[in-house]
Order: C-alpha cells, then structure tokens, then sequence
C-alpha cells in the first residue's frame, strides 16, 4: 500500500442492528464501507483505540518529578 492508496476519514457511523452492530466508513475518495460487526469485535476494536491511546497519552504526560 502507498500514501496513494491512503484516504482520509470523512464518515463514520456506528448503529446497533438485531444482530450486533453496522459499521459505516467513509473515505475522501468517495464511497462507504458498511460492515456488520459482533458486539465482541466492537469491543476488540474499543480496546484497540484504548490501548493506543492511553499510549499516546502516557509518552506525552510529564514527568513528575521524585520526592
């Protein structure tokens, strides 16, 4: 994959549906993605974004300095 092939998120959308949940991704280029997603991979995918996150968060947190 190149920067080419790379698009910037323009949409995104999260419904919940008798079975789980719809995921709707929309990129710069046009077009959605609709993806029907279990409500264990919604929690993967939060725990995901957590995690990364919470580690951005950390490297930018100052450092307290010791008693």
């Amino acid at each position: 994959m190149t920067d080419a092939d790379i698009q910037t998120l323009t949409q995104f959308n999260l419904a919940e549906t008798d079975d789980g949940y719809l995921l709707e991704i929309g990129g710069d280029a046009g077009g959605l993605l609709r993806l029907a997603a279990t409500p264990e991979q919604i929690v993967a995918i939060l725990d995901a974004l957590d995690a990364l996150l919470s580690d951005d968060d950390a490297a930018s947190d100052p450092v307290e300095p010791a008693d």
